[in-house]
């Protein structure tokens, strides 16, 4: 018997819902584009404390409006997933400053105040303890599964509500730190790629009119005369992940820790090794990192001692490119190229694909003011997701603690955060 057990009551889950839980709209893709925000599968693995983000749009009549919008404190749970861990990941919503609806892979779940905090529940089903309860759930068909009447029916921990208040309140003090930070990083890099777009995409950089625009014989049309169109290849060292042996890997945070693509979003690994491996392979503070497979992004890795895994590549800028200019003119060529490769039968990234990657690329003396600008600019965001880093491993190392009794928040004296119904 563990410490909550002896601590804690348990109720089933159902018993602290507000209303009856219920999967959201269903809306074929012909229909989407114009009318209420639609929290989909996308914005639940990427955000687990949902905001305001971008989404896609959905038309929603009267009686699904009474039904189907979402309110601060909505616990969001994936009832599908291509992946048997993904089924049951569970989110909250913060705030929707503007309608917001939900899709019906997903399961909305909306606590009743009065019984229980609905932050303390979303951090429950986040932790350990949680996760293993909705793992319990999870069906494994054509594509993982859980459902709404099954989820309802869990034993929970059911701590006194001011116990639940004040670990919430330990928590959120954590992830607002880090919503913040995330913050600032946004809106450094929209500064980097504000100047980024005047001066490399419309042209009007430092004395641009005294510069002539040249047909430059490809699809970029008119470009100014002394630049030049070069490869990915000629602006950035790119190297490609070494073959690890899964059988090898396991959860040993004392060995190498391998970045394999689903790490990339994340910036953190739980996957290791004691593989030797050459240190050409080594990932250092700033890199940026592309998955080769499937959906790619660009990240800039804050753990300078993982090791790259087969299918991750890392660019290093070179010959006088800045970090900054080499991260914004690469980005928007792999979110081309992932809408041209997605829904094929192999979705993959290869050598010929950067080789083909037509950069255009400014006198050095251009290149030399915008990394006096950006690069700055780049270093403090990553100095941003290293400091979340580390806010996030100390978070993840009170959860399951918190969640199962083992430390005591009873007697501490802690200012509860009001929670509005």
């Amino acid at each position: 018997m563990n410490k909550s057990d002896t601590i804690w009551d348990q109720k089933k889950f159902e018993d602290i819902y507000l209303e009856p839980s219920r999967n959201g709209l269903s809306k074929p893709s012909r229909l989407r584009g114009t009318g209420i925000k639609m929290v989909n599968m996308k914005e639940i693995f990427a955000y687990s404390r949902i905001s305001n983000p971008e989404m896609e749009l959905v038309p929603m009549d009267t009686k699904e409006l009474e039904n189907y919008l979402l309110k601060k404190g909505d616990l969001l749970f994936a009832r599908q997933s291509l992946v048997a861990s993904g089924a049951g990941k569970c989110s909250i919503v913060l705030t929707t400053p503007e309608k917001t609806t939900f899709e019906s892979h997903l399961i909305r779940v909306r606590i009743d105040p009065s019984k229980a905090n609905p932050f303390f529940y979303y951090y429950y089903f986040i932790s350990p303890k949680g996760i293993a309860k909705t793992q319990s759930l999870v069906m494994q068909v054509a594509a993982a599964g859980i459902r709404a009447s099954e989820l309802a029916r869990l034993d929970v921990d059911y701590p006194s509500k001011k116990t639940q208040d004040k670990i919430v309140t330990l928590l959120e003090k954590y992830d607002d730190l880090i919503d913040n930070n995330n913050r600032r990083i946004q809106l450094l890099e929209s500064m980097a790629k504000l100047i980024y777009n005047e001066w490399f995409v419309k042209f009007k950089f430092p004395d641009y009119k005294k510069v002539k625009m040249i047909d430059s014989g490809t699809e970029l049309g008119d470009i100014p005369n002394g630049w030049e169109i070069k490869s990915a290849y000629d602006v950035a060292a790119i190297t490609f992940g070494h073959p690890f042996k899964s059988n090898k890997f396991c959860n040993d945070d004392s060995l190498k820790p391998i970045v394999r693509i689903r790490d990339i979003i994340s910036n953190s690994t739980s996957t290791y090794s004691n593989e030797e491996v050459d240190e050409k392979y080594e990932i250092h503070l700033g890199d940026m990192l592309i998955g080769m497979d499937g959906i790619f992004h660009i990240c800039k890795w804050s753990n300078k001692t993982a090791y790259l895994n087969q299918r991750v590549a890392r660019l290093r800028p070179i010959n006088d490119v800045s970090k900054y200019f080499l991260y914004l003119s690469i980005k928007p060529r792999i979110e081309r190229l992932n809408d041209v490769i997605v829904g094929t039968t192999v979705q993959h990234l290869s050598q010929r694909d950067f080789q083909k990657m037509m950069i255009l690329v400014p006198p050095k003396n251009l290149m030399d003011s915008f990394r006096q600008v950006a690069d700055s600019i780049y270093e403090n965001g990553v100095k941003l997701k290293q400091k979340n880093q580390n806010l996030i491993t100390t978070r993840n190392l009170l959860l399951p603690r918190l969640m199962s009794g083992e430390i005591d928040v009873s007697k501490l004296d802690i200012k509860i955060l009001e929670v509005e119904a």
